[in-house]
């Protein structure tokens, strides 16, 4: 009597769907070490599945900076701060934040032992939360355009991060802003911008920022800065790298480091 081949387990399904084993009977008896191999690998498949759905893997951190089926550079600066201060030490002292959602930035800076933060939000706020206008009120943070001078005297800040800000800025008004930038900054400025083809936060952007931005490449951006004799600040730039290597850390933007 002929007999039909089955397979005694199913593999993973592109859906992530969960292994199992299946338990087949036949006329014929099974060896018991065949059996308990199945069972074996079954329950390595398992564990497996389960390691990886922990929330432990690069993607699943990577998500997290990623909101309304785009990314959220600010997000990707909070996400960053272990790495920054690992690469800027003293310098994280005194801090200043320039982007959207600045407050959501400055609120989890000053939550840092020994960090003095302000920010600056480039753009008309939004009914904010209770902690927000506290923030604006005490002057913490400043609604202003960063387009012309800011309202702080030079070396202000030991280090000025920007993120979701410079890439809405056409070539003309970006060669008044960083200046700006490196301008009131002490130790460096460190720039967060997206990548070209990437999706960003759904936001409304023509209505506040009055342009869609324009993601530009890190060959565009680095061209830019020799022009405009913006020196890269390496040294920092290496301990950032060293510290992200350490981590497992990879940026979901582009990330620059300048000098004052």
């Amino acid at each position: 009597m002929s007999r039909r081949p089955v397979n005694p387990a199913r593999r993973i399904g592109d859906g992530g769907s969960i292994p199992f084993v299946g338990v087949v009977q036949s006329k014929s008896r099974s060896s018991p070490l065949i059996s308990i191999g199945l069972v074996i690998v079954g329950a390595i498949l398992l564990i497996g599945y389960s390691y990886s759905g922990s929330g432990g893997t690069s993607s699943d951190i990577q998500a997290s900076s990623k909101i309304e089926g785009g990314i959220s550079c600010t997000l990707e600066v909070q996400r960053a701060l272990p790495i920054l201060k690992k690469a800027y030490g003293d310098s994280m002292r005194r801090v200043l934040h320039v982007g959207p959602d600045t407050c959501s930035v400055v609120s989890k800076l000053l939550k840092e032992e020994d960090t003095e933060a302000w920010g600056v939000e480039p753009y008309e706020l939004d009914d904010g939360d209770a902690n927000c206008k506290s923030l604006v009120r005490k002057g913490i943070v400043r609604v202003a355009d960063i387009k012309f001078r800011l309202p702080y005297k030079a070396k202000s800040f030991s280090l000025v991060i920007v993120s979701d800000a410079v890439d809405y800025l056409s070539p003309k008004y970006l060669n008044k802003t960083l200046p700006e930038l490196t301008r009131v900054s002490a130790d460096g400025v460190v720039i967060f911008a997206g990548y070209p083809g990437q999706h960003r936060a759904k936001v409304a952007e023509l209505s506040k920022f009055g342009r869609p931005a324009k993601l530009r490449s890190s060959s565009w951006w680095i061209r830019y800065f020799v022009q405009n004799k913006l020196e890269e600040n390496e040294a920092a730039s290496k301990k950032f790298e060293q510290a992200s290597t350490k981590r497992s850390y990879k940026p979901a933007c582009q990330v620059f480091h300048l000098k004052s």
